[in-house]
């Protein structure tokens, strides 16, 4: 049962009433944006709730247990705060949604209503119809390690031990052409091997894509250039001129561990596990079967 100041409760039950629902979003790229219905700007706890109209909230669906709840808000896309290509760009994605009721009269007559987190966002004809889980999402994160012969930790994690703001496990380039959806041509990325930056990450330094990253599959170089492949279409926000850094991939296998980073001392998977097709296998002659790791 929600506990309401005694303030905002006698005003609710006064019959008349002055209430408006504020929403606060936190993004994961630490952006903070502050939207209301109501037609004024109202300020509190160190925000700026603007007018969003068109804003709505919609019924909360409330689960018994540790299920998650879920609630939507639609809005009319505005380019000034919320536009169509932060959206697509996943700026939202995760963000955190802290939603108020308050006395626009009196701000400090306030209840905060709830918690969640953006989940699937969709657009029609300019209204964006954002999905809010509640905190009972983080249930459904799988935690621990996983038995696997491959590495869990990600390059530059603690657990990882590798810096890769390190200049030999980082580079920067600029953007030369754009060959498709997913591949772009850079300036030559002299002093790194082919492929030395598949399966690392590209973090945007300038242009739309500013503050995101990319998982690259593929780096390639030519005579007097370099190609760098993504894994999602990226050309509708990039140009020619573009900044990026590019940061060494890791294939999380136990020979790259030890030939590439030279970082077995921190290797987090089990590489000595045997394969699903053990129980399969049978004796042959030259086999080692004298008790020594599979995998050395």
């Amino acid at each position: 049962m929600r506990q309401l100041s005694n303030e905002l409760s006698s005003h609710i039950s006064s019959g008349a009433t002055n209430l408006a629902k504020c929403w606060r979003i936190k993004r994961l790229d630490g952006i903070e944006l502050g939207f209301s219905d109501h037609d004024e700007t109202l300020e509190f706890d160190g925000s700026v709730f603007t007018p969003t109209y068109g804003a709505d909230s919609g019924e909360v669906a409330s689960k018994l247990g540790a299920q998650t709840d879920s609630a939507e808000i639609v809005g009319i896309v505005n380019s000034a705060a919320i536009n169509e290509d932060d959206i697509l760009l996943g700026r939202y994605d995760g963000a955190k949604v802290e939603s108020f009721l308050v006395n626009w009269k009196d701000v400090s007559e306030r209840h905060h209503l709830r918690t969640d987190y953006i989940g699937e966002i969709t657009r029609i004809d300019g209204i964006f119809k954002a999905e809010l889980r509640s905190a009972q999402v983080d249930m459904n994160i799988a935690k621990g390690k996983v038995y696997q012969s491959f590495c869990n930790a990600r390059l530059g994690e603690n657990a990882c031990g590798i810096d890769i703001e390190n200049p030999n496990y980082k580079t920067s380039v600029t953007v030369l052409t754009l060959d498709n959806s997913f591949t772009i041509t850079t300036s030559l990325i002299s002093g790194f091997a082919n492929n030395w930056f598949s399966f690392g990450k590209a973090a945007w330094l300038s242009g739309k894509r500013e503050g995101k990253s990319d998982i690259i599959t593929l780096h390639k170089n030519e005579s007097a250039k370099s190609v760098i492949s993504f894994s999602e279409p990226i050309i509708d926000w990039v140009n020619v001129g573009d900044n990026l850094n590019l940061y060494a991939g890791c294939d999380r296998h136990f020979s790259t561990c030890q030939d590439k980073f030279s970082n077995v001392i921190n290797f987090q998977g089990f590489p000595h596990i045997p394969g699903t097709d053990f129980i399969l296998r049978y004796p042959k002659a030259g086999n080692s079967l004298n008790g020594q790791p599979l995998f050395t």
